[in-house]
Formats: C-alpha cells, sequence, structure tokens
C-alpha cells in the first residue's frame, strides 16, 4: 500500500479528503493571496488519530500542516506541496474546567471565546483575545502566540498556558509544563508557544482562567490626526495608567466599521478605545484621571459607555475593522509590525508618508498600548502589479518598525508572508541558531515546512 491507502486506513469513510471541491476550502488561510492545493486534508477526532498520522507522514517522509480554522493572516497555514492538511476543528472538547484550581484543559480545535463562555457561571473568563476570537481556535492561538486588544495589561497567550501536550515531528507524545503557576525546570511550554507549528502539533492545552473583572470603565475620544491618538497613548501611560486595553482605528477603519456593525462611531480622523479594569473603586479613582489626561490630550469628543450594551457597541466596531475593510476594497494585506509606544505618532506619520509614495490606502487599526500596529494595504488584485506595488508598501512598514526598535510580528506571526525579512531582524548566527533547533526536533523538516525561516538560514546551514 501506498502513502494515500495507509492513511485512508486510519480513518472512517468521509474524513479523508482528497478530491479537488473537497480540498479547495482548505488551500489558503486569511491570507488568500497565497494558495496551495494539498495532497489530502484529515480530519481528525482523538488525539490517537494525530499520532498515527503523524507517524506515517514521517515513515514516507510527508510533510503536514496543523490548521484550526484558518484565520492566520501571515500564510502560516498554507498547506506545503505534496504535504497534507490536519483540520482539527472536530477536537473541539473541553477536556476538563477547574473553578478551584482557575484552569481549563481543552483540546486544539476550541475556539476562544468558548472557554470564556464555559468559565462565566463561575466567574472566570480567559483573558487573550484576538480580533478572531469567536472563530480562532486555541491550537492556532497557541502556534501564533496571539494576544487581542487587552494583552497590554494581561499579556499573550504564552502568558496563560500551563500545560502542552504535544506530538512531536516523530510521532512521539511528549508533556510540557503542567498546571501550576510555578514550573520546575526549563520552561519547554512557553518555549513551544509561537512557534508556528515548526515543532509539532498541539493535542491538548491547559490554560490559565482569571477571575472576571468588577468594574469596566470603557473610554471613546475623537481626535483630528492619528498622530494626536498616538500621542494620548503615551500621555495615558506617563500618567501611571495600565488600562485593559488601548486601541486605535483611522479614518478609513472607522468608515469600514460603521457600513459594517454600525456602532454609531463619531467621524473624525482617529478613534482612541481606553477600557480600565478591575476592583469598582479603583477603576473609580483611575477614570478621573483617564478623564482629565484625555480632556488634556485635545480629544474633539470623549464618550464614556454608561452600560454593557454600549461597551459592547464600542468594541463591536473595533473587533470587526479587519473584515469590514473588505467593503472598501475588494483585497488588502495586513501587517502586525510592533514599534516602541514613545514612536508610535513618528511611525503613523511615516505609513501616511508610504501610503501616498506607493498610491495605496492604508487603513490603521492596532492595539496602541503596546505598540502592535495593523497597517491594512488596501489593493485590487485584478489590476496588474497591485499586489506586487501593496506587498513592496507592506514591506516597508515591516522595515520601519525594525528600524525603529520594534518588531515584525507582535501576533499574527512570520509564516510565509514575513520570513524574507527575518535577515532585516536577525544576524545570520541568530537565523542559524533558529534552523539548528528546527533540525535537532524536525530532523526531516515535515512540520509546517517552509514556513518562518528563510532560505538563507538553510543555505548557510
Amino acid at each position: 500500500m501506498g502513502f494515500l491507502e495507509e492513511l485512508r486506513a486510519l480513518f472512517p469513510p468521509g474524513r479523508v479528503l482528497t478530491q479537488g471541491a473537497a480540498l479547495a476550502p482548505y488551500e489558503s488561510d486569511a491570507l488568500t493571496a497565497y494558495r496551495q492545493r494539498p495532497l489530502a486534508v484529515v480530519l481528525p477526532e482523538r488525539k490517537e488519530e494525530v499520532v498515527q498520522t503523524v507517524r506515517l507522514c514521517h515513515r514516507y517522509g510527508v510533510p503536514f500542516v496543523a490548521r484550526g480554522s484558518g484565520t492566520s493572516l501571515s500564510g502560516g497555514s498554507l498547506p506545503v506541496e505534496g504535504g497534507i492538511v490536519l483540520a482539527l476543528n472536530r477536537m473541539n472538547r473541553i477536556l476538563r474546567l477547574d473553578p478551584k484550581a482557575m484552569v481549563a484543559v481543552v483540546e486544539p480545535g476550541v475556539v476562544n471565546l468558548e472557554v470564556s463562555r464555559q468559565a462565566a457561571p463561575f466567574g472566570l473568563y480567559y483573558a487573550p483575545d484576538p480580533s478572531s476570537q469567536p472563530v480562532s481556535t486555541l491550537g492556532g492561538n497557541v502556534a501564533f502566540n496571539s494576544g487581542g486588544a487587552h494583552c497590554l495589561k494581561y499579556g499573550m497567550t504564552a502568558n496563560h498556558v500551563l500545560g502542552l501536550e504535544v506530538v512531536t515531528p516523530e510521532g512521539e507524545v511528549v508533556r510540557l509544563g503542567g498546571e501550576g503557576l510555578e514550573g520546575v525546570g526549563p520552561d519547554l511550554h512557553g518555549f513551544f508557544v509561537g512557534t508556528e507549528g515548526l515543532l509539532g502539533v498541539a493535542v491538548e492545552i491547559t490554560l490559565r482562567l482569571l477571575p472576571k473583572p468588577e468594574a469596566y470603565h470603557t473610554l471613546l475620544a475623537a481626535y483630528g490626526s492619528l498622530e494626536g491618538a498616538g500621542e494620548a497613548v503615551s500621555l495615558v501611560i506617563r500618567r501611571g495608567l495600565l488600562p485593559g486595553a488601548m486601541e486605535i482605528m483611522d479614518r478609513l477603519a472607522i468608515e469600514a466599521a460603521e457600513a459594517a456593525v454600525q456602532a454609531g462611531y463619531p467621524k473624525a480622523e482617529a478613534l482612541l478605545i481606553v477600557e480600565l479594569e478591575g476592583p469598582k473603586e479603583e477603576v473609580a479613582e483611575e477614570a478621573l484621571v483617564l478623564e482629565e489626561v484625555i480632556r488634556e490630550s485635545g480629544a474633539l469628543e470623549v464618550r464614556v459607555a454608561g452600560s454593557e450594551a454600549e461597551r459592547q457597541a464600542i468594541w463591536k466596531g473595533r473587533k470587526a475593522a479587519f473584515s469590514a475593510v473588505g467593503r472598501l476594497s475588494p483585497d488588502y494585506l495586513v501587517q502586525d509590525g510592533v514599534v516602541p509606544r514613545s514612536r508610535l505618532a513618528e511611525a503613523l506619520r511615516e505609513i501616511g508618508r508610504l501610503s501616498q509614495a506607493y498610491g495605496l490606502r492604508v487603513a490603521n487599526v492596532f492595539h496602541a498600548g503596546d505598540g502592535n500596529l495593523h497597517p491594512l494595504v488596501l489593493y485590487d488584485g485584478k489590476k496588474p502589479g497591485e499586489l506586487e506595488r501593496a506587498e513592496a508598501l507592506a514591506g516597508e512598514i515591516l522595515r520601519l518598525c525594525v528600524r525603529l526598535g520594534g518588531s515584525l510580528t507582535g501576533e499574527h506571526g512570520i509564516g510565509v508572508e514575513k520570513k524574507g525579512y527575518m535577515p532585516e531582524m536577525f544576524a545570520p548566527e541568530d537565523l542559524l541558531a533558529m534552523e539548528g533547533v528546527k533540525k535537532a526536533l524536525d530532523p526531516k523538516g515535515l512540520a509546517n515546512r517552509g514556513k518562518v525561516l528563510p532560505e538563507v538560514a538553510r543555505a548557510g546551514g
């Protein structure tokens, strides 16, 4: 028997897809500019099926890519030529939720928001909240170390993963970490989070849950310029406040969100959303300081959510911004470079200049508190050369972030899209060290082959 015949023998009928129409939905992830048809897609429902599939791939030398909802914006879950896709959405069970220990043990196909829904009756929630949280899965969040609007105060996925059960590229099952906040020995589970599927497949994830905040204070401020909103962020931090979230949207993003979800935003060049959360008395005190700072920052209009419904309306527009931009342009690229918070205004000015120079509109939505930019480069793929121009502009923005002392990615990952820019940020020795780790743990290079590491590193190895 050949590889496909043995693969089919592992699964009941209908759970190994090999025909064109069935494979089409898996050809790309949310970065639709890249497409690749896989050899097959398998739909495991149990950990043992993942282990058997990976072992078979190792025996035959067939590359594999683990995928959840396909919301990756960097081509991270793009299929590999001649390889298979492990579609993990059916592994969607919350295996255990322990309110006393404040942990949840989940399979990789569990949707991010579902953890908070299940934890809510116990007064708990799961803090990382990427904009895709109603659809993105925890396995993908682990792979890319996803953040979200509230990562300023609470950190990224890595700060909330206590333990992992991982299938290595050779099909061995290993446990990393545990259930305690204080681990013993090397932080191997922390090392695995954010490795974009290069080192194996997480089949069980132990998450830290937090008590739901007692009170929220959500403020929306409108500004006459994007730089003005950026400067306001620095003012808030300088006054000693640590909000749960600080988000900025520019005029294009505001227009798109309004068209999509009618959030009721004011017309402005930029909006700043600041959310305080915590004990009631503390939030009340901080709210007085925040409103004073926002007045001093020159805001044109200030609104404070007076109810949970008003709070959700403010966030609905922000969370919908990425998909809503599709109403302004048939195609767009999303970047997520990071700049130091002190250089936000400078970065935004330069992005505006680059947008004019390239003749392409850029909508800006970003986690302002930690300098994680999300510029959306708008283009029309049907126009000859426009995709290439959009990619060149996106590349200039990435170089700008590194030049200002930041990073190529804050949470979307490197994937295939940014791997060519890795030498802008890392020395050849650094890249060779990364490649050395990959080779040691995946000698055949089967796990998510061709992602993250540029070919120059492999050639040097």
